[in-house]
């Protein structure tokens, strides 16, 4: 017997739910009856769709919700109707709940309202007395991947893309049955791969054919005629021709398990740092045994919780952050400005000049020229841009006819004046200061006075570089973060000379390249490297007066970094990490620790602090024991994480005083974007303001209240 809302109950939470989210852009549900073929009767077509192009995809607000359930109950209510079925507008199903109202909620009722109605109104597909489907077309997250799985039965596009629960990447669960349903649809480490290791793994998300194979849909079909071979298929589930046959899942120890391997994961991600995760694992395992209904409310008391926590707070803040000021960079000059790039000039043939290279022929589809300082190099790097290309179509990343065409779009040279024609030109050289002047010296004399020249410095100052250029007004910063094809972000710097077309158009290939701009101030080490470098010389500094390396890095463990600080330094290496402090601290001074422990390291070639165990565990070797000069003053844990939280607290304000960018929002992103900081911490600002670090470092907070965190 069901225990979710109906009737007059539910609809007066419905409308005062409403009322707090006057501008919800409203998913209507539009109905059309259908004869189906085979003579198997008139079936309700209910189509979602808020009258948006595919860039606002449908939502359920209270609102759209109301609609939904009007058009079932009335749908329901008939004698003559054979089945009901769901879709979407065209390519697009759902995106699940409308999240933009829940920054304005300010209490746990109103948190608990919004489940609850999504529970009342999409358990309508299952307790309905004719078969119910939904034909999932395209795009289904959240609550409309959830809205699916109430149904009776499902078809899935072949076409279809961005299938995804990806609330624990959020910070909330999926609470509109998700956690009960998809178990005990596909069983618990199926249900377990989509619910906790896909988000918090980058936010991987699921094709029609990986949905389809799961077990979650009942039939796929391609894209072209899909709703017609659905409904034909739903008429012959209708008249008995078809009949869908599910395993039962087992409830044995193979679903303690997969409980089990989701903690590990979620600990290996988050280390206990966001709640979403654990609790969504609860909710798996109540539902090897638990009833419906009583998982379902402790969905709905779960969201609750997790709608009024921080983290979930500084999540949304940090995923509006990507979707709309990513976009939109502050500071940026008129769009109209950017000139065209036709074609692009990669200086160097090393690993990251092949990676930029490879990304600009793969992105903007115009000849790229790389140099060297001798042919060999040369030719080492084109065959290293072959090989990726090779690799891409190997995977059928890309097609043989589009590898054929990358291919003969990149050449190599030794002489510049083969950039003349260039509009785009980006050094990738050896960080030194000196080496990178002569480079855009030497190149100035052979491209066009309009021509982009562009760096890849992860420190130095730009300005410097263009020191003594004819044009100093197109030289412009363009870092990237490796691996290049990965990471989203791209700073753009300004320095004082650099003119508004010469950053419009390096925004624009940016975003050509399908990255994330952030603009900054020509500041040593600008965003990312500035904050990491400031964190990881605190860290080191602590081991160099005594504190065992093991110690100080799990320090920072509490706050569910993607990776500890020690292995971030084995990932960078330490004579990278090793410039740039020096860099930084000629720059900015003594707050930025030179160690001389990281020196040794540097001068004994090691990778890092650590070596590997078989099973993947570091440990400190007696051979890197030995080359570290250490003081008698060890710190603890927490005294560790306090020392590196105030100095980034200090380095942040510091940065924003200099206006390197325009808003603590920037910062964020930066770190969301380059670093890979979790959305749980919204990228750092919001975690340092209710930490009280803000307040008791700067004497003020960074983001108002309320912004990233409940309103008061």
């Amino acid at each position: 017997m069901s225990a979710l809302l109906q009737g007059a109950e539910l609809a007066a939470l419905i409308e005062a739910t409403a009322a707090g989210a006057p501008d919800e852009v409203v998913t209507h549900a539009l109905s059309r009856d259908v004869v189906l073929p085979h003579g198997a009767g008139t079936a309700v077509l209910i189509t979602l769709d808020n009258g948006m192009d595919h860039t606002r995809p449908n939502s359920f607000g209270a609102r759209g919700l109301a609609e939904l359930d009007a058009a079932l109950d009335a749908a329901l209510g008939r004698d003559d109707v054979a089945a009901v079925a769901v879709s979407g507008k065209p390519f697009i199903l759902a995106a699940g709940a409308d999240l933009s109202a829940i920054p304005r909620m300010t209490d746990r009722e109103q948190a608990l309202a919004i489940a609850r109605i999504g529970h009342a109104v999409f358990d309508r597909l299952h307790t309905a007395g004719v078969p119910t489907f939904v034909f999932v077309n395209g795009l289904a997250l959240g609550g409309g991947f959830e809205l699916a799985l109430h149904a009776h039965h499902r078809t899935v596009s072949a076409a279809a893309a961005g299938l995804a629960l990806p609330e624990c990447f959020l910070g909330i669960v999926p609470a509109w049955g998700g956690c009960y349903l998809l178990p005990n649809l596909v069983g618990a480490e199926r249900a377990v791969g989509v619910i906790i290791d896909n988000p918090l793994s980058q936010n991987r998300m699921l094709t029609g054919p990986q949905y389809a194979a799961l077990g979650i849909a009942d039939a796929m079909f391609e894209g072209a005629d899909f709703l017609e071979r659905s409904l034909d298929w739903a008429a012959r589930v209708v008249t008995g021709a078809v009949v869908v046959e599910r395993p039962e899942p087992d409830r044995g120890e193979a679903w303690d398990a997969a409980v089990a391997h989701g903690r590990e994961v979620a600990d290996a991600k988050v280390s206990g740092a966001a709640p979403a995760p654990y609790r969504a694992l609860d909710l798996v395992a109540m539902a090897k045994t638990a009833d419906r209904y009583e998982v379902f409310a402790a969905e709905d008391e779960t969201l609750a919780d997790l709608i009024m926590s921080p983290e979930l707070r500084s999540g949304l803040y940090a995923f509006d952050l990507v979707q709309k000021r990513a976009r939109k960079p502050a500071g940026a000059p008129d769009t109209a400005l950017a000139r065209k790039v036709g074609k692009v000039g990669v200086v160097g043939a090393g690993l990251m000049a092949t990676q930029l290279a490879v990304l600009f022929l793969r992105r903007l589809r115009v000849p790229v020229v790389i140099s060297d300082v001798d042919q060999a190099r040369v030719e080492r790097g084109v065959a290293g841009i072959h090989g990726e290309i090779d690799r891409l179509a190997g995977k059928r990343r890309i097609g043989p006819d589009e590898a054929n065409r990358l291919h003969a779009l990149v050449s190599g040279t030794t002489d510049l004046a083969d950039y003349a024609d260039c509009d785009f030109v980006i050094e990738a050289v050896f960080e030194e200061l000196e080496v990178k002047r002569q480079v855009f010296g030497a190149l100035e004399r052979h491209v066009g006075p309009e021509a982009v020249l562009a760096t890849n410095t992860s420190s130095l100052s730009v300005a410097a570089m263009a020191e003594g250029l004819e044009h100093p007004e197109r030289v412009v910063g363009f870092h990237f973060f490796n691996p290049v094809a990965v990471l989203p972000l791209v700073e753009v710097v300004r320095a004082p000379a650099t003119d508004d077309a010469s950053v419009a158009t390096a925004l624009a290939t940016a975003k050509a390249l399908k990255k994330n701009a952030v603009l900054v101030a020509d500041a040593y080490g600008f965003v990312v490297n500035r904050v990491l470098l400031r964190f990881m010389g605190e860290v080191m500094g602590a081991v160099d007066e005594g504190t065992p390396v093991e110690v100080a890095d799990a320090a920072l463990k509490p706050l569910g970094l993607p990776m500890s600080t020690f292995t971030l330094l084995q990932l960078v290496g330490p004579a990278v990490a090793l410039h740039v402090a020096e860099t930084l601290h000629d720059g900015l001074g003594e707050r930025f620790v030179v160690s001389p422990n990281l020196r040794a390291l540097v001068e004994a070639r090691r990778p890092g602090l650590y070596d590997w165990r078989p099973d993947g565990t570091p440990y400190v070797s007696d051979e890197v024991s030995a080359l570290m000069r250490v003081g008698d003053s060890p710190s603890t844990a927490e005294q560790v994480r306090d020392r590196v939280l105030t100095a980034v607290t200090e380095e942040v304000g510091s940065m924003l005083a200099e206006k390197v960018v325009a808003a603590p929002m920037d910062v964020d992103l930066c770190l969301v974007l380059g670093a890979g900081w979790p959305f749980h911490l919204g990228g750092i600002t919001p975690y340092l303001d209710r930490e009280g670090y803000s307040e008791r470092v700067l004497g003020r907070r960074f983001l108002p209240a309320g912004v990233a965190s409940v309103p008061a």
